[in-house]
């Protein structure tokens, strides 16, 4: 299998002489199949690292260099009834919305022949009890079988598919009894409506098909979900670099033929390929991906520029330090993907579970009919008994118990502006005891504002507005903006990195930096009051003033933060700003444990360190520097106008200006998890009580169908109450 793929391509060097490879696996759907898997390709001698990833179906294995073929992992993946490919993650999201459609085409057929069944039931229960004729429940029982039988073959493929892989790899997972039951429930249908019977039970066979299927579409879909990351990351890389071949000559090469020392050439408007240092020439440079601070930065002989960084303004030489796959971005994104493989963590009860679950359903159900053969039952009876206990000991109010509560409360959140990515991101957000947030665009509004517009006459704030227009500096977009300009100043030139400058009514007019305009004392006075603020100065002959430009803290912060201290959940700033800018933040906002310049790994170290103290984290953060931290964080949250890679790995995003959203999310993540709770007790009291009367023989399959769909109810009726809306 595969002999005709060269896995040398797919190969990466992992360091310590170890290789590292990556499989699509498919078949993987639930946590005992990651178990298993890893379980077995641990075992073989020189492997020293087996990982699932169940949101991607993605096998991460890591070996002893010369020891082992890459082809010996796909064949013994391939013993345990799994399908494994090198790992390409735009095939991978296309084998997943192929599986998605097919769950949903599956489900629509399932739900349709049980609605077309019930309607044939209904006459029959009630004729059994009245003057039907035997010639008429036959004719009713046959149609329900020309429904069922078909619908159940097409629509249950994937729990038949799953059992088959299971017992030829000499196991069994969730989908066999599932499987056991289904089968058994339609076979002996038949037989009864072969045999004139009174009751047949394809209505609770198709009903049992199509609340699993609902079960399994949806938890897929929420998986799904969460896997964007990965293009969003890969567009923000240069793939190609202008590298000097002499002094004088540049040649355009891919970057990944960018070595240590070779000097690449930087124009505005280009996105750096490597990281390294400037060695000529001046420019605005955004680094908001690395440092997460959204104002531009000066870059010059000496200063560090890292992959992914946008070129403003001047042209710049760098000598590169990393390149393709050395850089910090690729470090950023190899700490994401490990943070997103740690989350697997979370999984092992229900991988515990399933493990317990078929062995006993099918230990009870084997003894039922075993115990009835002995006191004298016949085979007939003894089997109907079976299945009675197959179906009614059907996880469907366990399985109902978890997903109820998340789909209402996934309701009342979405009113209050949260977006829910992760399908356990309740649960975990009903756990912290901490919260972290990021500085800039997480407690500050994304878009910058003007703090002293007050300071300064109508009439000057509108000249600069209109000069502010011939500039692309992100700082004097915000002075145009708050100024209303529409129409720009004629005849205005820009100077990279400095400011605009021209004539108005005969006097000479600029805007840019302090010493451009001659306003180096009135910024000083500025930033001594907010030094938080950016200065953009403004001259007009004789006359300086100065603009204090910086992100306004969200209207609600201090009173979010305030309330989360009051309920006991500590909070901490961790932001890649300035110390002077986190400092001031911390202040206002009354949090006394903060960190500035901090990167990406120094935030994992943070959260890792919380975790061994025990805590337990939600990460509150919009920046690409941001993402590895929050997909490593016991729960994560991101404002709708973060990057699009931390709104994909995030486990919920906020809408609006407002924080209130997050403390909302923590109030009804609590109040559902306590939901959660009383359900899965309900959904273990009905079967203490359900096993038992199904092993005595008091109920019939459709019965037991019926008690199933009951206790599906009882538990949906429960779900209701986490509808209630929280506020701070």
């Amino acid at each position: 299998m595969h002999a005709d793929i060269d896995f040398s391509h797919y190969l990466k060097n992992a360091g310590a002489g170890l290789v590292h490879l990556d499989l699509a696996v498919e078949g993987i759907n639930c946590a005992g199949c990651m178990a298993k898997i890893e379980r077995n390709l641990s075992n073989i001698p020189d492997v020293t690292s087996a990982r699932v990833n169940l949101t991607d179906s993605r096998l991460a294995l890591e070996w002893k260099a010369g020891t082992l073929e890459p082809a010996l992992f796909v064949s013994r993946l391939a013993e345990l009834g799994y399908k494994a490919y090198p790992f390409e993650r735009d095939d991978a999201e296309t084998q997943e919305a192929r599986r998605a459609q097919g769950l949903l085409r599956r489900l629509g057929v399932a739900a349709f022949a049980a609605m077309n069944v019930m309607m044939l039931s209904v006459p029959v229960w009630s004729g059994n009890v009245s003057d039907m004729l035997p010639e008429q429940r036959d004719f009713f029982h046959w149609l329900s079988a020309l429904i069922v039988l078909p619908a159940a073959a097409y629509s249950a493929q994937p729990f038949f598919s799953s059992a088959l892989s299971a017992l030829r790899a000499r196991g069994v997972n969730m989908d066999v009894p599932i499987s056991i039951g289904i089968v058994l429930a339609l076979a002996t249908s038949v037989i009864e409506t072969i045999n004139h019977a009174e009751h047949a039970y394809f209505d609770a066979a198709i009903m049992l098909i199509a609340f699993l299927l609902a079960g399994r579409y949806l938890d897929q879909n929420m998986r799904r979900r969460t896997r964007a990351f990965a293009g969003n990351l890969a567009a923000l890389k240069a793939e190609t670099a202008t590298k000097f071949v002499s002094s004088t000559e540049i040649k355009t090469v891919p970057a990944a033929a960018i070595r240590p020392g070779d000097i690449v050439l930087l124009r505005p408007g280009e996105r750096c390929a490597v990281d390294g240092n400037v060695i000529e020439g001046r420019s605005e440079v955004d680094q908001s991906l690395i440092t997460g601070e959204t104002l531009p930065a000066m870059a010059a002989p000496g200063s560090a520029v890292f992959a992914g960084t946008l070129i403003r303004s001047g042209t710049l030489r760098v000598r590169a330090s990393a390149a393709s796959g050395g850089t910090l971005l690729d470090e950023i994104s190899r700490l994401l993907d490990h943070a997103l493989q740690a989350r697997s963590r979370y999984l092992r009860l229900a991988e515990r579970a399933s493990r317990l679950y078929a062995p006993v359903v099918h230990a009870t159900a084997l003894l039922t009919m075993l115990g009835w053969l002995a006191y004298g039952a016949s085979f007939h009876d003894s089997i109907v008994t079976a299945i009675a206990v197959l179906i009614i000991t059907c996880p469907c109010a366990l399985g109902l118990a978890i997903p109820a509560v998340q789909t209402v409360a996934s309701g009342a959140l979405f009113g209050s502006g949260v977006l829910l990515n992760a399908s356990d991101a309740i649960e975990r957000i009903a756990e912290i005891n901490r919260v972290i947030f990021d500085k800039t665009g997480t407690l500050t509004l994304p878009e910058l504002d003007v703090a002293n517009l007050a300071d300064i006459p109508d009439d000057v704030v509108k000249l600069a507005g209109r000069l502010a227009l011939s500039s692309r500096h992100p700082v004097a977009a915000a002075v145009a903006r708050k100024a209303g300009a529409a129409s720009p100043l004629p005849d205005i030139q820009e100077e990279p990195g400095q400011g605009v400058h021209g004539f108005h009514e005969g006097r000479a007019i600029r805007l840019g930096r302090p010493s451009f305009c001659g306003a180096d004392d009135l910024a000083n006075e500025i930033l001594c009051r907010d030094p938080e603020a950016s200065v953009v100065a403004f001259s007009h002959g004789e006359s300086r003033y100065a603009f204090a430009v910086r992100q306004r803290l969200r209207p609600d912060a201090a009173e979010v933060i305030a309330a989360l201290t009051r309920m006991g959940i500590a909070v901490e700033i961790v932001s890649g700003d300035r110390e002077p800018a986190v400092r001031h933040a911390a202040r206002m906002l009354g949090v006394h444990e903060w960190r500035a310049e901090v990167s990406p790994v120094d935030k994992i170290d943070r959260i890792e360190e919380l975790a061994r103290q025990g805590c337990k984290v939600l990460m509150v953060g919009d920046g690409l520097n941001d993402a590895p931290a929050l997909a490593a964080a016991h729960a994560s949250m991101s404002p709708v106008t973060a990057t699009h890679m931390s709104q994909a790995v995030a486990d919920a995003v906020f809408l609006g200006e407002r924080l209130t959203p997050v403390m909302v999310a923590v109030k009804v993540s609590c109040k559902a998890l306590r939901l959660m709770r009383e359900n899965l007790w309900l959904a273990v009291v009905y079967n203490v009580l359900a096993v038992p009367i199904a092993i005595a023989g008091l109920v019939t399959p459709l019965i037991a169908a019926a008690a199933m769909s009951g206790s599906s109810v009882i538990v949906m009726l429960n779900a209701l109450r986490a509808r209630a809306r929280e506020t701070v």
